[in-house]
């Protein structure tokens, strides 16, 4: 779909011949950009409430700076996952403002810091070893408009390092457990 069949579908709407939910119902399937050796989906935020995520890994740091870049074009929170420097020192050429998160491995950039999640999502780390996986499921659940907390190194070796967060993990609404 391009901009004109997008006015023709708004102007459908201004004359009434279409409702706005038979629009958006139509937004919701519009098809994915093709760059030859990846399919950039920019409309999964509109279909399943959250953006698509790039996989960085095995990816060359030009597939991905150029994905990354098609995705900011769009606007929104970009992420990409599993990503080493080489990979964001080329995303870093076509898109200021992203960010690279050495511990989780992550490239970011952060457009919309609003909370969307309903309630706390704790991240949980069992020994120091978990950290960087813990790291990424902070950097998404962010990235995604929720309000984390973690708790790092609470113990494989003695319960009462978890049981000492015990109130801050019965508050949270969703815990993620890295082991």
């Amino acid at each position: 779909m391009n901009a004109e069949s997008i006015r023709k579908l708004f102007d459908q709407v201004r004359r009434g011949k279409l409702t706005p939910d038979d629009a958006v119902q139509r937004l919701r399937h519009l098809p994915f950009e093709d760059l030859g050796f990846a399919k950039v989906d920019h409309h999964r935020a509109l279909r399943a409430g959250m953006p698509e995520v790039i996989l960085g890994e095995r990816k060359t740091p030009a597939n991905l700076a150029q994905i990354f870049a098609r995705l900011a074009k769009q606007g929104g929170n970009i992420l990409a996952t599993r990503a080493d420097e080489k990979q964001f020192a080329a995303v870093k050429e076509k898109v200021r403002g992203a960010e690279y998160r050495k511990l989780a491995r992550a490239i970011v950039l952060q457009r919309d810091a609003k909370t969307y999640g309903k309630g706390t999502i704790a991240v949980v780390s069992a020994g120091t070893s978990d950290i960087p996986v813990a790291e990424e499921a902070v950097v998404t659940a962010e990235v995604m408009g929720n309000e984390v907390e973690h708790f790092y190194d609470v113990g494989v070796a003695g319960i009462h390092r978890l049981l000492a967060n015990r109130e801050a993990l019965m508050k949270a609404r969703v815990v993620i457990v890295c082991a």
